[in-house]
């Protein structure tokens, strides 16, 4: 298969996957919070079917066996960011942060906020490289990785301050977050964060061109859109890029009394 019909594969299984994430927390938001709790046990098989697709694709190194470990992996991952975004699982602090705060009880209380949350995710990757590592197809377990670092790098860029922030679809359940994060020019992780994601990137793609089976071809291409993806996601957090508008027809209109503390480009998933 063709490198670049998998890297449309990949954009399109982030788009849609990650709309359809949103759509289902805004629509348990207007619900109520039983709704919340509905949701997340709804989307329990979305979990199960990762594990076992994760554990089934492991053996198969084929096209097949790596767009079964790929989407696995983005199973568990969204069935986990789910129950984040219900405030389902999140962290014991549930509070807005305290003006005035030192810098060394905000990062404890911001650690705080999704503590859980960041443990569970966590324990799915370490129990994914313990099942996945040597295995002909590692590609669900790498997809994992890409994922969770990624995200560990954006909500710390967003705790030391980037130019923009949406939380034009940040659920009720986690109103009290934006407290939490600072609006400003540069930090001194953004540069670094943006050169690992380059560098991986690269590494992806150098894998891509020197590998022979499709498989392979396959996989490799699937990571360097991720990867790709993931580093545009960063950069959205300090270009004027109204990224917003991607899923924003998908979502149901805003309630007339919602009202959004900071503006700008990054959704924060």
């Amino acid at each position: 298969m063709s490198p670049w019909i998998a890297s449309f594969i990949a954009l399109f299984v982030w788009w849609f996957s990650t709309g359809a994430i949103l759509m289902a927390v805004k629509y348990a938001d207007r619900a109520g919070p039983s709704a919340r709790k509905t949701t997340v046990l709804a989307g329990l098989p979305m979990i199960f079917l990762g594990a076992y697709g994760f554990w089934f694709s492991l053996s198969d190194p084929t096209i097949f066996g790596v767009y079964v470990a790929f989407l696995s992996a983005l199973a568990i991952w969204g069935w986990i960011e789910l129950a984040f975004l219900t405030g389902t699982i999140t962290g014991p602090n549930t509070y807005t942060l305290p003006p005035n705060t030192p810098e060394w009880e905000r990062f404890i209380r911001a650690w705080g906020t999704l503590a859980y949350h960041e443990m569970l995710l966590i324990t799915a990757l370490l129990g994914m490289f313990i099942t996945g590592w040597g295995s002909e197809n590692a590609f669900g377990m790498w997809t994992f990785a890409v994922l969770f670092f990624a995200r560990v790098s954006a909500k710390l860029n967003l705790f030391l301050g980037v130019p923009r922030i949406n939380v034009d679809f940040l659920p009720d359940a986690l109103s009290h977050l934006p407290s939490y994060f600072r609006n400003r020019s540069m930090n001194w992780l953004f540069p670094v964060s943006v050169t690992a994601l380059t560098f991986a990137a690269a590494c992806w793609l150098e894998r891509l061109y020197a590998v022979t089976t499709p498989g392979e071809i396959t996989g490799f291409a699937l990571l360097t859109a991720l990867t790709t993806l993931a580093l545009l996601e960063h950069w959205v957090m300090v270009i004027p890029v109204p990224d917003e508008k991607l899923w924003r027809w998908m979502l149901p209109a805003p309630k007339s009394t919602q009202k959004d503390t900071i503006k700008g480009g990054h959704h924060g998933l």
